[in-house]
């Protein structure tokens, strides 16, 4: 990356404000590096869907949306996500769902792995990488 191309942080409040010491992404270059985003209410920040994990999901993949579109990008350009459930026997419902907004196109890269919790108590946290070029 040249010098002149720092790093840039990347916050818009159309997604839940960070629960900690960092942004919700960072611009490098022609790279988008999404964090990690839980199924938080952007404007509450109270926790969506009462344990359901398909309206978890769907929180989870509005908090992303948002944050590639305060950095001028969209799901197309998404090459690489990780999804972190906190029960593997989610997966066939937050795939279906996941698949709603990465389905069409180039599907990105993944990996799904299951964790022994998240944060706040939610069953699922997506993070992605996307391509700005």
């Amino acid at each position: 990356m040249p010098a002149s191309a720092s790093p840039e942080a990347i916050n818009t409040p159309a997604a839940p404000t960070p629960v900690g010491p960092y942004n919700q992404a960072v611009r490098a270059g022609e790279w988008l590096y999404c964090s990690g985003q839980i199924p938080l209410d952007p404007q509450s920040g109270a926790m969506v869907g009462a344990g359901d994990v398909e309206a978890e999901t769907r929180q989870v993949l509005r908090n992303l949306e948002a944050v590639l579109s305060a950095a001028g990008a969209s799901a197309a350009q998404v090459v690489r996500t990780t999804v972190f459930l906190a029960d593997l026997n989610d997966f066939q419902a937050v795939n279906a769902i996941y698949a709603e907004m990465f389905g069409a196109g180039v599907s990105p890269a993944r990996a799904c792995v299951q964790v022994a919790a998240l944060p706040k108590g939610a069953r699922v946290e997506i993070d992605c990488v996307a391509y700005l070029g």
